[in-house]
């Protein structure tokens, strides 16, 4: 039996679909707003979301990326009325499951919740039996749980693999781990930076040349494909890779067969290609600047890395690791982290990502030597003076989007109802989960006993209210 969320704000086509799912013994909640939606998901762990485009708060295309970080990571089926080719293309980017025209029959939907879920259930026992080393690769959002199941697979196999995101979302790190639980582990990992080879030398430096190959040529040189024999070959920055040299390297993808330069036969070398890139090779390819043929042989394998923006809830584990590596380097003793740390770093947009939440936690290392505890005002300057401005902006923006609603002096001091029941609500449930904890003494497994709500729930509930196992008082009365 499933979990099942409809969000729509027709309730004639949320009625119609709990019948359906119902019929096959799922079990179904409807909404016909996101925000109930969103609250929804955060109480309950859903397997299937039917999601509407056209919602009175929000347009359901938007709200995606936020239902997919969702502990339980739904799957996503939109339902709309008005679907266009753009929309639909819109979803599936986005990483809709399914994009579904209303009017729609009964088998069609039943066979959508059918193959959602053999999908769940194949993916949740898809993940090898081993622990798998993964020195640099930390997260526990959704989107990064998705990231390391497809490498779970990748490293079973020779499959040539593609990692590809913004510039510093770890790539280097995957590209490590996947050779490193590889049965090639023991063997060399090569590393090309493609963005760095000298045009004119592309071939000789990966294929080797032979002595008197060229002027002033006084020995042999092994290439770096030769190097790799055995093991990996990760060429970073494939999108650089001079299209005049792509054929060559094709052939060599193909056979595994290579000439040096200078050299009368070829040589073999048996190495598995990872590649990295923050470049849109498709669009590349269909502006011809990348070979189409080449792009299609990189790929039975593609993991897109997501920015650090877009799992904020994985800064933490990131930076304690960091920091655990950069103590153990200079041999400092380990320092920690303020308990409002954390939630300030997640007001920051993390342009350089991993490598800048990285950067910035060692520079923070070395210019505090002796103080046991890290703060937001150890930050970088510039980070917290984006913080600050962030702030100010979003304050201005719901200032003057009240603005345009406020029309009498009495609007002006009196909250809309709306606005009234939002706030006592969450003033009420902030209380709630307060005195609970200071009723179990912060007992998680009583909480839950008492509350009569799982253990995912309690958390959801303490992160959104900003409540810490051991840092909450008895509210005031």
């Amino acid at each position: 039996m499933a979990k099942i969320l409809i969000i729509d704000d027709d309730d004639g086509v949320c009625k119609v679909l709990s019948r359906m799912a119902k019929s096959e013994g799922h079990d179904v909640t409807s909404v016909l707003t996101l925000n109930d939606g969103l609250k929804a998901l955060r109480s309950v762990g859903f397997d299937v979301v039917f999601l509407d485009v056209k919602l009175p708060d929000g347009n359901g295309l938007e709200m995606i990326p936020k239902i997919r970080e969702i502990p339980s990571s739904p799957e996503i089926i939109i339902i709309t009325g008005f679907g266009n080719p753009d929309s639909a293309e819109i979803g599936i980017r986005r990483g809709a499951w399914d994009y579904l025209e209303k009017p729609f029959s009964p088998q069609r939907i039943i066979l959508a919740i059918k193959h959602v879920l053999q999908y769940r259930e194949s993916n949740h026992h898809s993940l090898l039996p081993f622990e798998m080393k993964l020195k640099g690769v930390k997260g526990r959002s959704p989107r990064m749980k998705e990231c390391l199941n497809i490498l779970a697979q990748a490293v079973g196999n020779d499959s040539n693999v593609i990692l590809t995101g913004e510039t510093g979302t770890g790539k280097d790190f995957f590209a490590r781990a996947l050779h490193n639980n590889n049965s090639r582990a023991s063997k060399n990992f090569v590393v090309v930076d493609c963005a760095a080879l000298p045009g004119e030398l592309v071939e000789s430096l990966l294929f080797g040349s032979k002595k008197g190959a060229f002027t002033d040529s006084k020995e042999s040189k092994v290439g770096l494909i030769e190097q790799a024999d055995g093991g990996t070959l990760f060429l970073d920055e494939i999108g650089e890779l001079p299209f005049a040299n792509q054929k060559a390297f094709l052939h060599v993808l193909d056979t595994h067969q290579f000439r040096p330069i200078g050299a009368k036969k070829e040589i073999k070398s048996d190495f598995r290609l990872i590649s990295a890139t923050n470049r849109n090779l498709q669009g590349l390819v269909e502006k011809g600047l990348f070979r189409e043929d080449l792009f299609y042989r990189l790929n039975p394998f593609t993991i897109v890395l997501p920015p650090l923006r877009a799992r904020l809830e994985d800064i933490e584990p990131l930076a304690l690791y960091c920091m655990s590596q950069a103590c153990r380097r200079i041999k400092l003793e380990t320092k920690s982290f303020s308990s409002n740390f954390f939630s300030f770093c997640a007001c920051y947009d993390w342009p350089g990502n991993v490598r800048e939440l990285f950067n910035t936690i060692e520079t923070m290392i070395f210019q505090t030597p002796n103080e046991p505890i890290l703060f937001p005002k150890h930050l970088p300057e510039h980070i917290r003076v984006k913080v600050a401005k962030t702030s100010f902006d979003t304050d201005k923006t719901k200032q003057d989007k009240d603005g345009k609603k406020k029309k009498t002096a009495v609007t002006e001091t009196f909250l809309s109802f709306q606005d009234f029941r939002a706030t006592t609500l969450e003033e009420a449930e902030k209380r709630y989960f307060l005195s609970l904890l200071l009723f179990t003494k912060g007992n998680i497994k009583e909480t839950c006993r008492v509350s009569g709500l799982s253990r995912s729930s309690i958390y959801n509930f303490l992160k959104k209210h900003d409540i810490t196992r051991n840092g909450w008082q008895a509210p005031e009365v």
